[in-house]
């Protein structure tokens, strides 16, 4: 079964400072789109500072996603953002509004455009023995 065509996106990408959000804004007013913010510290609740969010009246004037989505201890991966960017594309595009991709974490806009590759999903129990083992031996090891 085929999936249904993504529809075209502007996407604004940079370093940071480079001014990307007042970009994305501008050109957001400037076709009645709505912004996808593709930003690995946005999206976490609380983490105001040092993250560069767009401010409480720039959201309310444009309409902003994945941003403030989850708690600053729970996992965002590059595939979870993907499916949820994707998600907030396709309704979008099914009320007729065009978006706007704007952020700096390369591999988030990346999985978005690209997709992710298929792989084994993390091993929690392998983590966990790999943290003790560098607990154990110290986080450094002479050399």
């Amino acid at each position: 079964m085929d999936s249904p065509a993504r529809p075209l996106l502007v996407v604004v990408v940079g370093p940071t400072g480079a001014g990307k959000s007042a970009l994305a804004l501008a050109l957001a007013d400037a076709a009645g789109a709505e912004i996808v913010s593709a930003d690995s510290q946005q999206v976490y609740r609380g983490m105001d500072i040092g993250t560069g969010k767009v401010s409480p009246a720039e959201r309310a004037r444009i309409r902003h996603h994945l941003i403030d989505v989850a708690a600053p201890d729970e996992p965002m991966t590059a595939a979870r953002f993907a499916a949820l960017a994707d998600a907030a594309i396709a309704d979008c595009a099914a009320r007729g509004v065009p978006v706007i991709v704007a952020g700096g974490t390369g591999l988030y806009v990346r999985a978005l455009l690209l997709g992710i590759f298929e792989g084994p999903a993390a091993d929690p129990e392998f983590r966990a023995r790999l943290a003790a083992e560098a607990e154990a031996a110290g986080s450094v090891r002479p050399i």
